[in-house]
C-alpha cells in the first residue's frame, strides 16, 4: 500500500467517555428530535433554517454565533425551528485546502486526526450544553459518525457523496432526518435513488460488524443547483423546479415527502448575499402553491459572524474560511423576514 499508517486512533466510545452527554442534554436533544420530526412527517407547518458557517473552523466563534442564534430563536420559536450547521468536515472539489476541523483543529496547524476528533466532539458537546441546540453535521466520512451520533439531529449527504453506496447505506440506520443533495450534475433521479435505498432496510458492513438497518423515512431531498460540463452554474430553486420535485414525490411512493432548499452554492453561484433573495423567493413559492407548501421544509442558509469570507491566515474572528457566508446583521434580519413570510 502506497500509504504510511501513523497513529492508530481511538474508539468512538473513548471520545465519547472524554466528552459525554449528561441526563439533561439527552433530555434536551430527544426534545429538539422531536420537534424537528414532526416538521419532516407534516404534524407540525413550522419551518426548518439549517443555518451556520460553511465550515465550522474555530471553537470560541462557532459558539459565539451560536449563542446569537439561541436568542433569535426564542424571537421565532412559534414559526421556525433552528438547526445549527456545525460543519466539521469539508468535502474538497480538487482535494486541496482546508478539510474541515477533523482534519486540522487549528486551520494554520498541520493536520492531526487525534486532535480532530476530539476538537469535534467537543464543539458539539459545547454547543448542546450551553445553547440547547443539538446541531446539523455532514456525513463525509459515514464510519466518523459514530463518534457524533448521540449529538446530531440533523446529517447532510454532499452532492459528491450521495451516489456513494455507504452513504446511502449508513442513511439507512439513523434514526434522524437525513438530507440528500441532488449531485453536482443536477440529475434528481441520482437523488431520488439514494432516499429510495435509505428508506430501505438492508445488511452491510459497519464499525466493524455485521449490521442490520430497518430503513429511514426521514430520508429527503435536497436541492443545491448544479453545473454544467463548462462550469457554469444553474439553479434548482424556482417554483418550476419545485413543481417538479412534486411530481417526482408523488409518482416515487417515498415516505414523507420533504426538500430543503440550499440557498448557496450553485444556487446562488456562491454570491452569498443573493441567500436572501432567493429565500424569500422560496417562500413565495410556498403561498402560491399548497403542494410547494407541503413539500418544502426549511432552507439551508451559510452564515457566520462576519460576511464573505477570508484566507485561514488572515485570522479575522468569525469569518469563513471557506466559501463566503452571511455576516450576523444580515441573518439576524433574514430570520426575522421569513418568520413574519410564515405568517
Amino acid at each position: 500500500m502506497n500509504m504510511d499508517f501513523k497513529l492508530k486512533l481511538p474508539e468512538p466510545r473513548e471520545v465519547m467517555d472524554m466528552y459525554p452527554v449528561t441526563a439533561d442534554m439527552k433530555k434536551q436533544k430527544q426534545k429538539n428530535d422531536e420537534e424537528i420530526r414532526r416538521v419532516f412527517t407534516g404534524e407540525s407547518d413550522k419551518f426548518l433554517l439549517i443555518i451556520g458557517p460553511c465550515s465550522a473552523d474555530r471553537e470560541d466563534a462557532v459558539l459565539d454565533y451560536i449563542s446569537r442564534l439561541r436568542t433569535v430563536q426564542e424571537r421565532v420559536k412559534d414559526k421556525i425551528v433552528i438547526i445549527p450547521r456545525i460543519y466539521t468536515n469539508k468535502p474538497r472539489t480538487t482535494g486541496e485546502g482546508y478539510k474541515g476541523m477533523l482534519h486540522q483543529s487549528d486551520p494554520n496547524a498541520s493536520p492531526n486526526m487525534l486532535r480532530g476528533l476530539m476538537a469535534i466532539r467537543r464543539l458539539h458537546v459545547k454547543a448542546l450544553a450551553e445553547t440547547g441546540f443539538s446541531s446539523a453535521d455532514e456525513m463525509l466520512y459515514p464510519e466518523n459518525h459514530r463518534y457524533l451520533a448521540d449529538l446530531l439531529s440533523y446529517v447532510a449527504i454532499g452532492a459528491r457523496s450521495v451516489e456513494n453506496q455507504q452513504h446511502r447505506l449508513t442513511a439507512s440506520g439513523l434514526d434522524l432526518p437525513v438530507g440528500m443533495k441532488n449531485p453536482t450534475s443536477g440529475d434528481l433521479s441520482v437523488m431520488v435513488n439514494a432516499i429510495k435505498a435509505a428508506q430501505q432496510g438492508h445488511v452491510f458492513s459497519y464499525g466493524g460488524y455485521e449490521v442490520e438497518s430497518h430503513g429511514n423515512p426521514l430520508t429527503h431531498a435536497v436541492l443545491r443547483g448544479w453545473v454544467n460540463s463548462h462550469g457554469r452554474t444553474f439553479p434548482n430553486y424556482h417554483y418550476e423546479d419545485l413543481s417538479r420535485l412534486c411530481d417526482i414525490y408523488a409518482e416515487s411512493g417515498l415516505a414523507d415527502p420533504a426538500v430543503i432548499v440550499d440557498t448557496n452554492h450553485s444556487n446562488s453561484g456562491k454570491k452569498w448575499l443573493e441567500q436572501i433573495r432567493i429565500s424569500k423567493e422560496i417562500l413565495h413559492s410556498t403561498r402560491h402553491s399548497a403542494d410547494i407548501h407541503r413539500l418544502v421544509k426549511g432552507l439551508m442558509i451559510e452564515s457566520y459572524i462576519e460576511d464573505g469570507c477570508q484566507k485561514p491566515e488572515e485570522g479575522v474572528y468569525g469569518k469563513s474560511i471557506t466559501d463566503p457566508c452571511l455576516g450576523w446583521e444580515k441573518t439576524e434580519k433574514l430570520i426575522m423576514e421569513i418568520a413574519d413570510l410564515r405568517a
